[in-house]
Parts: structure tokens; sequence; C-alpha cells
């Protein structure tokens, strides 16, 4: 008998977890061996448990998801990571791969997709979720100069970017992010600067420009 595929679950909702769990355990080859709901723990856990899969969500307290990635494949260069979240933003998917996750997949597609890319990962493959895939081979960002800026936005940075971009106040976002409001006024501030850009608005102009967000 085959071992099972050892799996760790990063995501900040208790319920979305049971879920994922529910669905993962009910598969024979796959056990869930532990469970995160912030960004260090789901390193921590990594350190401890060494599992075949990490399944990660991006909006998580604490570094964020893209962040942990980033840690977690410093500390394993080996470490399979397949990103399970609600965004389908290209741009999510090209930093969550610069980062060194092995696939991404939206929480709007189908559960066997996501028991497959488990699988797949387990073995070494990379996995992405196939409409994902399509506009990514399409689709490239769109103002060279304008990705580059963008570009120089640290991880968190970039998770503020995208939701003052989106609208939300700086309330919010340090509701979303469970950050302090100055420290999100903070960001706004040094997001602002390296961007070139004045206003929450210029920087929604600048999210539609390169193809952030759908039209």
């Amino acid at each position: 008998m085959r071992p099972k595929i050892s799996v760790l679950l990063v995501d900040d909702h208790a319920v979305v977890r049971a879920g994922y769990r529910l669905l993962l355990s009910g598969t024979p080859n796959i056990e869930v061996v532990g469970e995160a709901e912030r960004g260090e723990e789901a390193c921590q856990l990594y350190s401890d448990i060494r599992p075949d899969v990490i399944v990660m969500d991006l909006s998580l307290p604490g570094i964020g998801g893209l962040a942990s990635i980033r840690r977690i494949r410093t500390r394993d260069a080996s470490a399979r990571i397949l990103v399970f979240s609600i965004h389908d933003e290209l741009i999510y998917v090209v930093r969550a791969l610069e980062a060194g996750a092995r696939g991404y997949i939206t929480k709007s597609c189908a559960p066997e997709i996501l028991v497959d890319a488990v699988a797949r990962i387990a073995s070494g493959e990379s996995f992405l979720e196939p409409e994902i895939a399509q506009r990514l081979a399409m689709q490239t960002l769109g103002g060279a100069e304008a990705a580059t800026a963008l570009n120089t936005l640290s991880a968190r940075e970039f998770d503020v970017f995208l939701l003052l971009a989106k609208g939300y106040t700086t309330r919010e976002v340090a509701e979303e992010l469970r950050l302090g409001y100055k420290t999100v006024a903070n960001y706004s501030t040094l997001i602002k600067s390296k961007l070139g850009v004045n206003t929450t608005a210029e920087m929604a102009r600048l999210a539609y420009q390169n193809g952030i967000f759908k039209t």
C-alpha cells in the first residue's frame, strides 16, 4: 500500500479548513496532518511536521500568504505549496509562483480539482487551474514601467495595495489584514511613494491598467 500524502492546511477561517479537511481526508490516499490560521504558524508547523503538500490561502493575518511561501521555500527549497485562494487575478498567480508555489487554484473550482492538484503536486508536478493556465498563457501584464514599479512592493505592501485599489478604506484594510490602523496608514504612504501616485484612485487606475482587476 502506498503511503498517504500528508497535507498541511493553511487558512484563517476554521469553517473553511473543516470543509477542506472533510474533502481531502475522504480521499483514500490523502491525510490532513496539520492546520494553521496564520502565516507564522504555518512556517513553524511546516518545520515541525514536514508535510508532503501545503494547501495555502493568501489572505492570512500576520505575515500573509505570499511572505509565508517565501519563508518556507527559503528554509526548504523542496517544499511543495499549492495556493488555494479566492483571488483569480493573474498578478496574484504570478506573485505566488515567483514566491515559490508549485500550483494555484481558486476556491470557486470544483472539489475534484483540489484533490487532483494535491496529488499532482505531491508527485513533483506543477498545477494551475485550467482557466488560470489559459489566461496566463494569453495575457501578460501591460505597461513594463508600471509593472516594474509594482514589483518593488513587498508581499505585505502588495496586499495593502490591492485592497486600497479595490476601494477599501484604511480602517477596512486594517480589519481585513488584522493590522493596526497606523501600520496600514504607513504602508499606504510608502506604497504611494514607490508607485509615484498621490491617491487611492490613482492606485486603482494603475491596477486596472496592469490587468490586475477584470474590467
